[in-house]
């Protein structure tokens, strides 16, 4: 099992949601800001099985690849591994 951490511009998030949950994802989404000039970001979390982290990011990086604004980071994903969870 694995926790893909998504974090992506406001203006980006929704239409990488959407692509997720058409696909059969589950996710969560936080509000977050960082950087330097604290523009908004949005957080996604997403549990799968470690064979579908590639299909998984391979559609955000299709959302994404039409982002065009110089300078910036499309998106940052972190995979983790995760030893145990439960749904309740």
């Amino acid at each position: 099992m694995k926790l893909v951490i998504l974090i992506v511009g406001d203006g980006e998030a929704d239409g990488i949601a959407s692509k997720l949950i058409e696909a059969g994802f589950r996710l969560t989404r936080l509000a977050s800001s960082g950087g330097f000039l604290r523009r908004g970001n949005t957080t996604l979390l997403l549990g799968m099985p470690a064979e579908k982290v590639d299909e998984a990011l391979g559609l955000v990086r299709a959302a994404l690849a039409s982002v065009t604004d110089p300078g910036s980071r499309r998106g940052t994903a972190f995979v983790l591994d995760v030893a145990h969870y439960e749904q309740l």
